[in-house]
């Protein structure tokens, strides 16, 4: 939150991109008091979507806490690029 307050921004306008490169929908950026500075609602086609944006996101520095849906290997894969081999392969 400092960095905010030292540098403002609107950061929904940054993040909202980065949704919807992705095929979703930012419902809500809010900000919040407790253990979160904000709270973003989106709605996501799928799990590897939901992955990649975090993945981006979180790659990025700009945040430090996410929440995540746990998703199978291969989706996970998939949302970084590359295909999945299993074990050994």
């Amino acid at each position: 939150m400092s960095d905010l307050v030292n540098n403002p921004q609107d950061r929904a306008a940054n993040l909202r991109p980065v949704i919807e490169r992705m095929g979703g929908k930012m419902e809500s950026f809010d900000y919040a008091f407790g253990d979160f500075d904000a709270v973003v609602i989106v709605d996501m086609p799928d799990n590897t979507a939901v992955a990649s944006v975090a993945m981006a996101v979180g790659a990025s520095g700009a945040i430090s806490s996410i929440k995540t849906t746990f998703i199978p290997m291969e989706e996970a894969m998939q949302a970084i690029g590359v295909g999945y081999r299993g074990p050994g392969g």
